[in-house]
């Protein structure tokens, strides 16, 4: 094959070849093929692709489907060239072998690259092999060359020249602002622009909304295929639906567009008739006069020629004021935009160069919070627009040197390099700010630091001491009790170990307080202050802390001997109370019981503990001589006691005032337990009654139920004469209805009372209730399976003997005597009936012997799984995966009669159509009584064949209604 890729082969087209467009080409050709791999552009470069083939192919009379597929043998992709290019390409191979294949992709490629096209890594194997990311970027390179690269519109061509003719032609639009080839496109509001600036009759374009792209690219896209002849390319959704539509595919469209409106001018009338009479002189002529045609033709150029170079003359001027007009606006941008910006920069160098050093840490935070602000509001604006400034300076540099004209100079003193040397001390001030504000914030944070320990520890100290002095001064031992004199002793010990932890914490503070003076803190004098009067008052702290502990001990050892008889109190008091406590809360205590038995072991309770309440008398009396025994000797020695035992909090009017209680409480304990035992045995009755009652009804509904299910299975005699026993045991359950009537009154009765288990029953009322609705339910469904099986033997047809044989057959298989065969044990009965399972062979019906094995075939006609399952889908349509005996009667009926089907019924209607696949109501109405006719005529959908004969009626689709979908 040919290397079109070789490192050292020029470009005929790019940065080493003399194309007229050598950069644009080069550069295309370059493409991406990565983004390939997104699979949106993927799918909209396929669509695009494929349907601008499409667009040269059908003037050969072919096209593709598939564009990696259709141009493999490389038959379709040289016609292709043929077509776009107008020349005659070598003859292809037509053998379908690989080789035969690559000779023709690489006939294709020899031809592309004879047209000046380097193709980069595109080589016949890929293309053959059918890779997707080469063939597309063949067919892009392809675009390129034949579609794209010979657009040129005012000096620039390609691409360039595509996006400017775009720009031109949509620019009286509004909404459109066309600045490359895949976002600007995506509202569809150029598309619909470029149509109506050519064919203003095709396109509503006021009546377009640019919030709906959808309509929009779709009204562009029909249009453009229905009256322009441009076939659909692109997908609307697509577009919308992709956050940068793939440019190549935007591209072919719109180069389509160009192709078809390109050139097309209006010609104006001829200013002198050429021809007095065209029509008469040139078709009446056998030979028109050469001259005549000459002259008339020359108007159709001079015409199109002086349009031409007037439009392009106009568009030169526009074009050149235009820029000129920019470069103005954008001089004087600069201009104003370095004043205000040198001005700012001039305004704030001294503000950030001040140091006015603050006495408080939120004057000096006040300070940063501006300095922050000023960064954080002020500062980015002029950020922007100094970046900004740069831009413009440089993009009108580029603009004035690319068309031609001298530089801009500015001002002076607003040059760029003004602006950086000035923005260079703005930050240099603006750093040593910075650095300033921290330190001094820092120095005002160790002050602040210093001195809040100093005020926290001061608050913390004369927290401490704060009512010390008051308590070191009280006399309070005077009126104490042993018990409170010892306390107040060992709480005088713990307080003197405070009190001497505490001295670290003043020497702490008298240092802070050295400290903050040293450094010249602004607020020393009340430091100091404070700081002697913390110093002054722990002095004087320590002298009363000595005289109080001398006074404590002298007042301890006058109260032991009182302090004995107390303890004595408290021992005895405390166990005495705890039970009167005890005993009142038992006789307040609620009870629940359920039983006689529970209420009856209560009372005993409370008859033990009446038996203990004379000894618990005696005991109270022992413990109130106690105290008074106490008061007599305080009295006697002229000791003050407290109001209360320093052990207990039990006092002798305490004691007392609970045995009155007690002493109240006995006699109501007793009538609660009294009327309890009374409701007991109420209670008791009532089970009794209930569990009488239930006793007989359950033992009644569970043998009803179980005679049921054994006639259910047995059904002895006549389907007949079944049904009328049954209805006899429908009737004789329904007599037995008063006795659950009665059961559930004395249910009401026991719940009303609130008893919520009974021992003399089994039975809940919930249980018989479900039992005896069951029972009625099952009685009624049998009655109704014996009444469907009468319906089922007289339509179809079946003996007494047949259907004793049915219900044999089911209830042997039956071995739960459920009423019901799961798929196995249906399978079984069939077997048992003749079907052999081995086979696939579906039985064949008969009809000439009551014995269904003989319906069913010799041994050898097959049951398999397809079958088999086809039977449990008509007996299980609901996929319950059992059988119902009346589902099993049904089949057996069906296999065993000989049934109408939909197949028969079509065949009948075709005999009276005299073999027609239509009948009309006429035919009807001859051949079928009134009634039935005119119910077919009104059910009958219209014949849709091609016949299209009036009145004609679909006479298959209503036979196969009838039998559903179809008859098994």
């Amino acid at each position: 094959m040919v290397d079109y890729h070789s490192a050292g082969q020029p470009h005929p087209y790019g940065g080493n070849g003399p194309g007229p467009n050598g950069d644009y080409m080069a550069q295309e050709d370059d493409w991406d093929r990565d983004l390939l791999l997104d699979p949106a552009w993927e799918k909209q470069q396929r669509k695009t692709f494929t349907a601008w083939c499409n667009s040269h192919l059908r003037k050969a009379g072919t096209q593709i489907e598939n564009i990696d597929e259709d141009f493999r043998d490389g038959l379709k992709l040289m016609l292709l060239l043929e077509v776009i290019s107008g020349e005659r390409l070598p003859k292809p191979e037509r053998g379908k072998m690989r080789v035969h294949k690559i000779n023709n992709v690489n006939k294709a490629l020899d031809f592309i690259a004879s047209k000046g096209v380097k193709l980069v890594s595109i080589g016949a194997e890929e293309i053959v092999d059918g890779n997707a990311k080469m063939t597309l970027g063949m067919i892009w390179t392809i675009i390129l060359r034949f579609a794209i690269q010979d657009i040129s519109v005012e000096e620039t061509s390609a691409k360039e020249g595509l996006l400017l003719w775009c720009q031109r032609k949509t620019a009286p639009y509004k909404n459109v602002n066309v600045q490359n080839f895949h976002i600007s496109w995506k509202d569809g509001l150029a598309f619909n622009a470029l149509i109506h600036r050519h064919r203003p009759e095709l396109i509503e374009y006021d009546k377009l909304r640019k919030d709906d792209p959808v309509t929009n690219l779709n009204n562009a896209f029909e249009v453009a295929e229905k009256y322009l002849d441009i076939p659909k390319m692109l997908d609307a959704e697509d577009i919308v639906n992709t956050a940068r539509p793939d440019e190549k595919a935007i591209m072919t469209y719109v180069s389509s567009f160009y192709h078809a409106f390109s050139g097309a001018q209006k010609v104006p009338a001829c200013p002198s008739l050429c021809l007095s009479s065209p029509r008469a002189d040139i078709v009446g002529t056998l030979r028109p006069d050469e001259k005549a045609i000459m002259t008339y033709v020359s108007c159709f150029y001079h015409a199109f020629s002086g349009a031409q170079k007037a439009e392009t003359a106009a568009n030169r001027i526009c074009k050149v004021l235009a820029v000129n007009q920019e470069n103005e606006q954008l001089m004087e941008d600069y201009e104003r935009l370095a004043s205000d910006l040198l001005a700012w920069i001039q305004r704030t160098i001294p503000w950030l160069e001040s140091r006015d050093p603050q006495k408080t840490i939120p004057a000096m935070q006040q300070k940063l919070e501006d300095f922050r602000e000023y960064r954080r509001v002020h500062k980015p604006p002029k950020v922007q627009e100094k970046c900004q400034l740069e831009i413009n300076f440089n993009t009108l540099q580029t603009k004035l040197r690319l068309s031609g004209r001298p530089a801009f100079m500015p001002s002076e003193g607003r040059m760029v390099s003004d602006i950086g040397a000035g923005w260079q001390r703005l930050e240099q001030a603006e750093k040593g700010h910075e650095e300033w504000l921290l330190t001094e914030l820092r120095r005002l944070e160790r002050l602040d630091h210093l001195a809040e320990k100093f005020r926290q520890k001061a608050s913390i100290h004369e927290g401490w001491t704060e009512g010390k002095e008051v308590a070191l001064r009280d006399r309070d031992s005077g009126t104490a009790s042993l018990a409170q004199v010892r306390a107040l002793l060992r709480k005088h010990e713990a307080f003197e170990s405070d009190l001497a932890a505490h001295q670290d914490r003043v020497e702490q503070i008298a240092a802070i307080a050295q400290e903050l003076n040293e450094l010249d803190y602004y607020d020393s004098p009340s430091v100091n202050a404070r700081c002697q009067k913390i110093c002054d008052q722990w002095d004087l702290l320590g002298s009363l802390t000595h005289s109080r502990r001398e006074a404590l001990e002298k007042t301890e050892k006058q109260l032991e001997t009182i302090d004995e008889l107390h303890l004595e109190y408290a021992k005895r008091a405390a166990p005495f109370n705890n039970w009167m406590e005890s005993a009142m809360e038992d006789l307040q205590d609620m009870f629940i019981v359920h039983t006689i038995e529970e209420i009856q072991g209560l009372i005993a309770a409370h008859d033990q503990f009446k038996s203990t309440l004379p000894d618990a008398d005696k005991e109270r009396e022992a413990i109130l001589r106690i105290q008074q025994e106490a008061q007599r000797i305080a009295d006697l020695h002229g000791i003050q006691l407290p109001g209360n035992n320093p052990y207990t909090s039990v006092t002798p009017q305490i004691i007392n005032s609970k045995w009155e209680r007690v002493q109240q409480l006995v006699p109501k304990r007793d009538q609660a337990l009294q009327e309890e035992q009374n409701r007991q045995n109420s209670n008791e009755h009532l089970r009794r009654q209930f569990g009488s009652q239930a006793n007989r009804v359950g033992p009644w509904i569970q043998t009803k139920m179980e005679e049921i299910g054994r006639i259910s299975i047995e059904m002895n005699g006549t389907l007949e004469d079944q049904l009328n026993h049954l209805k006899e045991y429908e009737q004789n359950i329904v007599e037995y209805k008063p006795n659950l009537e009665l059961l559930e009154q004395q249910h009401q009765l026991v719940q009303e009372a609130l008893i919520f288990d009974n021992q003399h029953s089994n039975y809940t009322m919930e249980h018989l209730r479900v039992g005896w609705e069951q029972l009625l339910t099952t009685i009624a469904r049998t009655i109704n399976e014996v009444e469907n099986q009468i319906l089922t033997r007289d339509a179809k047809g079946i003996s007494q003997e047949q259907m004793q044989e049915f219900r044999a057959s089911f209830n042997h298989f039956d071995k739960d005597h459920g009423g019901a065969l799961g798929p196995e044990e249906f399978k079984a009965c069939l077997i048992s009936l003749g079907y052999d399972v081995e086979n696939d062979r579906q039985p064949k019906r008969r009809t000439d012997s009551n014995d269904f094995r003989a319906l069913l075939g010799p041994a050898g006609s097959g049951l398999g799984d397809a079958e088999f399952q086809r039977i449990m889908a008509v007996v299980d349509p609901n996929g319950s995966g059992t059988v119902t005996f009346q589902a099993f009667i049904d089949f057996m009926s069906r296999e065993t009669t000989d049934t109408d089907t939909a197949e028969q019924v079509i065949n009948s209607f075709r005999v009276l159509a005299g073999d027609k696949n239509y009948i009309t109501a006429a035919e009807l109405r001859r051949e079928l009584p009134a009634a039935q006719a005119e119910y077919c005529i009104a059910r009958m959908a219209p014949y849709p064949g091609p016949d299209g004969i009036p009145g004609a009626l679909d006479y298959k689709s209503f036979s196969t209604a009838l039998y559903g979908e179809s008859d098994l």
